[in-house]
């Protein structure tokens, strides 16, 4: 018998770094107009209810979730069974909020697709059915109703230390699930003007957009506001036809800038590197060290007749091992192809690459913004 304890250090060095100056670079591509702005003013409408999901095989909730249980007494009662809450006794029900996302334009009788997450102590959404449930907007009036088979892209079996889990399975989705019963006020914009909302603010993106109509529609009937908006003048033949100019115009292909980001996932390893992001002459050395410390447990028995007693003995050894370091350079205005193959070469696994970016913002060699999720 031994119990091991292992204890891993990573060390980034960086031995030479100079920052990056005097040096402008523009990255981007081509959108519609649609996929980075939308029109101000005009937003998706969030939905909620509470339902039930039936169907489940015993792993809904148990009887410390009481109102999933009042929740069946009372839907039954509707159909003449009158069943006290506290005398039910069943696991194939679980109580689950549900919500959607209702588009500005959504008119009674579409579809929407809904999610259910379970609020009480279910196991498993798996096999069940959400039964009809009534959503409400931000005003609590009825919006739309939703039901349908659920969907969990996983599941699970067996019990206890025998069991099996893929992905989450305590949120469920229907696809189409949702029928708008209501259509809510979102009628088109009216006046002289209508404003672009970008999604990502940026000075470079909007003049883009504004350059762009322009082109389009002639004149200086757009102008730059903020980095976010855009302000468009309808010209004079879409006066009562500003559907139709917003179809010609959402279309227009638009150069968008980015600004240089590393994102950074620590709890999942992820990182993600943008195409803009450009780093300063540097040398980067990595290398690892390893502390093990390995406990084997011996029994020291004693003598015959010496009326002693058995000892566990702990016999414990050190190891402690260096990588060989590994010197990479990245020459002056090294490109994301740049970094990930210097990256690569190192043999550095995503944890290391994580700690080397950070170390080469640190010394001023990243020209990018750093995300951490």
């Amino acid at each position: 018998m031994h119990s091991t304890s292992l204890r891993r250090i990573s060390c980034v060095a960086i031995v030479a770094a100079s920052i990056l100056v005097g040096q402008t670079v523009t990255f981007g591509s081509s959108s519609r107009l649609k996929d980075i702005a939308s029109l101000q003013g005009v937003a998706s409408v969030p939905l909620v209810g509470y339902g039930l999901v039936v169907g489940l095989n015993k792993t809904g909730d148990k009887r410390q979730t009481i109102f999933s249980s009042q929740t069946l007494a009372n839907m039954l009662s509707r159909f003449g069974l009158l069943v006290s809450g506290e005398e039910m006794k069943v696991e194939n029900i679980a109580a689950v909020l549900v919500t959607a996302e209702l588009a500005p334009y959504h008119r009674a009788g579409a579809r929407v697709d809904i999610v259910a997450s379970s609020i009480g102590d279910a196991r498993s959404l798996q096999g069940g059915t959400l039964l009809p449930t009534s959503l409400k907007g931000p005003s609590g009036e009825m919006v739309a109703l939703a039901q349908g088979p659920l969907s969990l892209g996983g599941f699970g079996g067996g019990s206890g230390a025998n069991s099996v889990q893929v992905n989450h399975l305590t949120v469920g989705r229907v696809p189409g699930g949702g029928i708008v019963q209501t259509t809510l006020p979102g009628q088109m914009p009216t006046g002289d003007s209508v404003t672009f909302a970008l999604h990502e603010p940026d000075f470079t993106t909007a003049k883009s957009v504004a350059q762009a109509i322009n082109d389009y529609l002639g004149g200086s009937a757009a102008r730059v506001n903020d980095p976010g908006s855009v302000t468009v003048m309808v010209p004079a033949k879409f006066k009562n036809l500003l559907p139709e100019m917003m179809a010609e115009l959402e279309i227009l292909s638009v150069e968008t800038d980015v600004v240089a980001r590393v994102v950074i996932n620590e709890r999942t390893g992820t990182v993600v590197v943008g195409g803009a992001v450009r780093v300063g002459p540097a040398a980067v050395a990595h290398g690892n060290l390893s502390v093990r410390v390995t406990t084997h447990l011996t029994a020291s028995q004693p003598l015959p007749y010496s009326k002693g007693e058995t000892v566990i003995v702990p016999n414990q050894s050190v190891d402690v091992r260096e990588g060989n370091a590994k010197l990479v350079t990245l020459d002056d205005g090294t490109t994301l192809d740049g970094v990930v193959s210097a990256l690569n070469a190192l043999g550095a696994s995503p944890r290391d690459i994580i700690a080397i970016v950070q170390a080469l913002k640190a010394a001023g060699a990243l020209k990018a913004e750093i995300v951490i999720l």
